[in-house]
């Protein structure tokens, strides 16, 4: 178990294992600029750039003094791995080039509590996959009924929506109630106002780095090659708008008006040591969906409510 000099509290959720990646600023230097959360700290990436000189990125240092992390992820895996491997190196107790070094240290570390964060990256598109089965099927009931509660493409493919990159806010951004058409009494016309089933749901958004050339799909058997980490994600639904507008096309208004996704992202290497295998499918997948190496992991998520009554 490698241990930081940077002192890091037994219950922090950023230890030299994780060294998660984010986009901040401070009121002293408000540019935006790339950090790794270590303890209750974050190494400044714009300051340690003309550190990271190993064959992956000795010729890509800007990508550390970018204002998002579109160009470090843009790099491909060997990138990420490269830059991890020398982070953890460089912030463990036995390496002196920082630890030694007050000056370099004085300027490359800055208090969590002093930081704004941002949107780790520029979005262009997002797609939101409804991929758990026990909430598909608790959404079909709040829907459909409990008869016809899952959808039979369902269990044979990847069901998902394009959802508004430009309404993608983050962790403690507020979020506006947003008013629509609904249609709260089927023997009566539809009517206007503000959302009263305004609903959350926690979910895990994946962040993905280099791209593909148009008209040529990315096999499942690559994709980890092209998935650079996670956040958490709350896709916010208005459900009393969503169910009358969303035959037959899906939700448009009912999910647009804000989605919040938190400001560090987690490597999926950091993520590897708990790898569970998948679920058995069944029925089985098509050919095309079928994954050799199929794992999933074994993350615990919970959501608790803080408000005025709670």
């Amino acid at each position: 178990f490698i241990m930081s000099f940077i002192q890091v509290d037994k219950d922090s959720d950023f230890p030299l294992q994780n060294l998660p990646y984010g986009v901040f600023s401070t009121k002293a230097e408000p540019r935006h600029r790339l950090g790794v959360a270590i303890g209750d700290q974050i190494l400044d990436l714009s300051v340690i750039k003309h550190l990271f000189n190993g064959p992956a990125l000795a010729k890509h240092q800007h990508v550390f003094d970018q204002p998002t992390l579109n160009a470090f992820m843009g790099l491909g895996r060997a990138a990420w791995t490269e830059a991890r491997a020398f982070l953890q190196k460089l912030l463990s107790a036995g390496e002196p080039t920082l630890r030694d070094n007050a000056e370099l240290r004085r300027r490359a570390f800055v208090p969590q509590a002093s930081a704004t964060m941002h949107l780790p990256a520029h979005i262009g598109d997002y797609t939101d996959f409804y991929s758990s089965r026990q909430h598909a099927t608790n959404v079909g009931i709040m829907f459909r009924g409990k008869e016809n509660a899952l959808m039979p493409n369902w269990l044979h493919l990847p069901v998902g929506y394009h959802g508004r990159a430009s309404s993608i806010v983050v962790s403690g951004t507020p979020i506006r109630r947003p008013v629509g058409q609904m249609r709260p009494d089927n023997d009566k016309p539809p009517v206007f106002g503000a959302c009263k089933r305004l609903d959350i749901e926690l979910e895990m958004a994946f962040f993905v780095g280099p791209g593909n050339k148009y008209g040529e799909p990315i096999p499942i058997s690559r994709a980890q090659e092209h998935i650079f980490g996670m956040v958490l994600m709350n896709d916010w639904s208005a459900r009393d708008i969503q169910k009358w507008e969303y035959v037959p096309l899906g939700p448009f208004l009912s999910k647009s008006f804000g989605t919040t996704i938190s400001p560090w992202v987690v490597t999926m290497e950091a993520l590897m040591p708990f790898v569970l295998p998948n679920p058995v499918q069944d029925p089985k997948p098509l050919p095309y969906l079928q994954d050799k190496e199929p794992y999933t992991f074994d993350i615990k998520l919970f959501v608790a409510i803080k408000g005025i009554a709670m």
